[in-house]
């Protein structure tokens, strides 16, 4: 039987070609110079593939940018794909990737058109600052959130951010090249260690506390994550206690929720607090190794934890598990806690399909406790302290504290630490001065971006988890934007939509395409209320994670209480 298409032999010439072609590496080349200064930066091979987005960071701050050219010595140097390496680097907003011959900006001036920024005049600095700058190797380009709302509106220079920034400002920072952010005033370690810091972790370590007893303690005082998701911490680390060792532990600092900086604003000022909270967690749960992620936009926090640590290293209170510090890049996503997995392995922040759950195959595939900054910041209070310390503040039925980060139309913005189940009108009344002169109270959102919109009305709804779903709403990170009669409702929730269409990972197709049509959609002076809602069915009940499923919550606000500003 013969076949009906036939391909003459190979003549053994054209075999011996075949079999010199396949020893040739195929694509783009590394040329050495390249080559040598990418191990100028990062060493030289072996190179561990999860610091892939670390090497990339090297890379970026020595030519603030990523050259193409480096991209192909570092694949080569890492034994990768380029592919792989150009997605990772193509993924995450602050790296820039340059192509062949096209120009590298000299310096990049970021300026924040977050809604509390957006509030404080963002949109006129954005109009302003290229003609005022006045140099083609300045770029000055929008930016979704940097987490310093109370200081509305932010520019960040190159790495320091310009609080209250006007146009002047921004321009002296330029011209000064004042480009890096100077360390704040903080606890230091020897005063830290001088209120009784560390002696928790070493009766631990030494046998004098037992792990029970802090176990329950947590457990006993409700303390609830404090990242958003608001599970319970006790039990969160009696579950990860119970899987198979080696264990690890994910440290979330990547607070990207719009409106968010109460992370921020404690590391500041305290960070030893958070590290002993960290290593007690470690001891009980028995934890192997830490990675703390924090976010690309905290720089001076950067700096301020490497020097926490390295204090710490140095003079240790007990045995230390192994601490590494990674860096972001750049992606509200990777808020999310499989997300942030993902990149601390040196990947793209894409979350994961559950199950299973990242307490049973996280990290590396091993358990993994994960936790948010704030959560591990209370754990010395709670258990020197007793559970009823904490369980013990509360409002209207609530139990616990909860740090609010207030921004917007009123006098004293900032991280107000409140009982749980504060109402809104409380919240500024005690704690924020009141509204700004000439604002009265029109709405407020009680979550930042994902939760939701709701009218001055209804000032009166106990702030803690699980008080606002029946309003369509949720606290999260307990990041509230307070709106005055001279905002709008609807120009909050397209600035929201907008925000969740530039920060999709592109992973699913309900949160990709949904987010990107309903911004189109909600641009319209009348709003396809229909066709909206279609769209919010389909993300909420599609997407892969919370970013897609929580987008519609502003929209479906508005056409709920503010239906009078879309008709």
């Amino acid at each position: 039987m013969t076949s009906s298409y036939s391909q003459p032999l190979a003549s053994a010439d054209q075999m011996r070609d075949a079999i010199r072609r396949k020893g040739q590496l195929k694509g783009r080349q590394a040329d050495e110079v390249s080559l040598q200064e990418v191990r100028a930066l990062v060493g030289v091979a072996p190179h561990r593939r999860d610091l892939l987005i670390e090497y990339l960071h090297q890379l970026n701050d020595a030519y603030r940018c990523l050259h193409d050219r480096h991209l192909v010595a570092l694949a080569k140097e890492m034994k990768l794909p380029m592919a792989e390496v150009f997605e990772v680097a193509t993924f995450y907003h602050h790296f820039e990737v340059i192509r062949g011959d096209e120009v590298a900006p000299g310096l990049t001036v970021r300026v924040c058109d977050g809604l509390s920024c957006e509030l404080a005049g963002a949109k006129q600095l954005l109009e302003k600052l290229p003609a005022l700058l006045g140099r083609a190797d300045v770029r000055v380009i929008p930016a979704p959130c940097v987490g310093r709302c109370e200081q509305a509106p932010i520019a960040v220079v190159h790495q320091n951010p310009i609080s209250h920034a006007t146009p002047e400002r921004v321009l002296a920072a330029v011209q000064t090249n004042q480009t890096h952010q100077v360390m704040t005033e903080h606890v230091g370690l020897d005063e830290y260690v001088a209120d009784g810091g560390y002696r928790l972790v070493a009766d631990l370590y030494a046998g004098k506390t037992d792990a029970e007893p802090v176990l329950k303690a947590m457990e006993d005082s409700g303390l609830r994550g404090l990242g958003g998701a608001g599970f319970p911490a006790g039990r969160k680390w009696r579950i990860v206690r119970e899987q198979p060792a080696p264990r690890l532990m994910a440290v979330n600092i990547d607070e990207g929720e719009p409106g968010t900086f109460k992370d921020r604003t404690y590391l500041e000022r305290d960070p030893h607090r958070f590290l002993e909270g960290l290593l007690v967690a470690a001891h009980v749960v028995g934890i192997d190794a830490i990675y703390i992620y924090l976010r690309d936009e905290y720089h001076g926090c950067r700096e301020l934890l490497t020097q926490a640590l390295a204090q710490l290293q140095a003079n240790p209170p007990c045995p230390l598990p192994h601490i590494e510090l990674r860096r972001g890049a750049g992606a509200y996503i990777c808020g999310e806690e499989s997300a942030m997995i993902e990149s601390i392995e040196g990947k793209r922040g894409e979350p994961r399909m559950r199950p299973p759950y990242i307490a049973q195959v996280g990290l590396f595939g091993r358990p993994t406790l994960e936790h948010n900054f704030e959560t591990l910041y209370w754990v010395r209070d709670i258990v020197q302290k007793g559970s009823q310390w904490f369980s013990g503040f509360g409002r209207h039925g609530r139990q616990g504290l909860r740090s609010f980060s207030v921004s917007g139309r009123v006098n004293q913005p900032g991280v107000k630490l409140a009982p749980a189940g504060i109402t809104l009108q409380e919240l500024v009344d005690e704690y924020c001065g009141g509204m700004l002169d000439g604002h009265q109270l029109y709405a407020y959102l009680p979550g930042g971006a994902s939760g939701g919109i709701l009218p001055a009305r209804m000032n009166d709804i106990p702030l803690d988890f699980d008080t606002l779903q029946p309003y369509g709403c949720f606290i999260g990170s307990a990041a509230v934007i307070v709106l005055s009669q001279h905002d709008s409702a609807r120009d909050a929730a397209i600035n929201m939509m907008n925000f969740f269409a530039h920060e999709s990972c592109g992973q699913c197709t309900p949160c990709r395409v949904g987010t990107a049509k309903a911004a189109q959609l909600m641009q319209a002076k009348v709003w396809d209320n229909t066709t909206l809602e279609d769209l919010n069915q389909v993300m909420t009940d599609a997407s892969i994670c919370g970013l897609g499923q929580a987008a519609p919550n502003p929209v479906r606000c508005v056409q709920k209480y503010f239906s009078e500003e879309i008709v």
